[in-house]
């Protein structure tokens, strides 16, 4: 099969590729094969709507790096279309290319995905990651301090300012604030979308979710009921009778914290670290992030997207299932 014969819209790919579960491109030709023949990195396209012509993109790309690839015929997941190349080798430039385009899917290149087919475990972020909002910044602005602290977040969020110092002066502003408050915003939480179909299809697999955040208990408890996570990991905050008192007890689940949270579940539920996916959005992700066998940054801020493995800018959180289901077909095919 000429790859330039296949069909414009890549969700046609399925029925002109059925002769074979893996192609292996030589020239401008699709060769079937039974097993992959190359397992040095792999590169995953994902998108409402996928093309020929934007993957010839890609393909040209590969060509001047001297990478040979072999093509996984496309699979759909949640309305989202994702093609799944095998290359011969992991390539950091090649990495650094694909977060610089401006185009309307996601790319994922990496050493090695999870396989969704054995046990593993997601680590996420709450606050800008499972949920669509910073929860300290809603408390303030009920709070009447939304400003002040807003302005904090956002910096602490682009690292440029020290996650607990941070922490500690935005709670203080909230000194005497209602605790109903806290009640009002949990009740108005908005889910990342995606955040849902992730859990379950994670849990129907057998994974372990759970949260490590710089956010507060209050809020992640409500998402472990609702969504039945399996461990969650989030700051205290102190009250006086219906009031809080602008203090954060105990240690506060900074940076350090998250990436320790993740080798911690990781020896307890005794799964190695190649199974390990964490999410996160802030500059306080990036240990989490790195420690992971997986780590994604999703609609993350840039110094999040420039360090992370796999940045995802277009899709939500239903990106993060499409790789580890993209993970369990490669396995599938060794």
């Amino acid at each position: 099969m000429p790859f330039s014969h296949l069909p414009h819209d890549v969700a046609a790919w399925s029925s002109v590729l059925a002769s074979a579960p893996v192609y292996v491109a030589q020239a401008d030709t699709l060769l079937p094969r039974e097993h992959l023949p190359v397992q040095g990195g792999y590169l995953v396209l994902m998108g409402e709507f996928l093309s020929r012509e934007q993957l010839a993109v890609v393909v040209a790309q590969l060509q001047s790096l001297d990478i040979a690839w072999a093509l996984v015929p496309p699979f759909v997941l949640a309305e989202v279309q994702v093609l799944v190349l095998a290359l011969d080798r992991y390539d950091a430039e090649l990495a650094l290319w694909l977060k610089a385009q401006e185009w309307p899917l996601d790319a994922a290149h990496v050493a090695e995905l999870p396989n969704f087919a054995e046990p593993g475990l997601i680590l996420m972020d709450m606050d800008s990651t499972a949920i669509q909002i910073e929860c300290i910044d809603e408390i303030a602005r009920l709070a009447g301090v939304g400003e002040q602290v807003s302005a904090v977040t956002a910096a602490a969020m682009q690292g440029k300012l020290e996650f607990a110092d941070s922490l500690r002066n935005r709670v203080a502003l909230l000194k005497d604030a209602p605790i109903s408050i806290l009640d009002a915003v949990a009740a108005n939480m908005p889910l990342m979308p995606g955040l849902t179909l992730l859990v379950d299809g994670a849990k129907a697999a057998g994974w372990k979710v759970a949260i490590a955040s710089g956010g507060f208990t209050r809020f992640a408890g409500k998402l472990q009921q609702d969504l039945g996570l399996d461990h969650i990991e989030a700051n205290n905050l102190e009250t006086d009778g219906e009031l809080l008192t602008g203090q954060v007890l105990g240690r506060i689940v900074d940076a350090k914290v998250k990436a320790e949270t993740l080798q911690l579940l990781q020896t307890r539920y005794g799964i190695g670290s190649a199974q390990t996916v964490a999410i996160g959005d802030g500059a306080n992700d990036l240990p989490m992030l790195k420690v992971a066998g997986l780590g994604v940054a999703i609609h993350a801020k840039p110094i999040v997207r420039e360090q992370a493995q796999v940045a995802i800018r277009q899709l939500d959180l239903e990106a993060v299932l499409c790789l580890l289901h993209a993970g369990a077909r490669v396995a599938a095919l060794r």
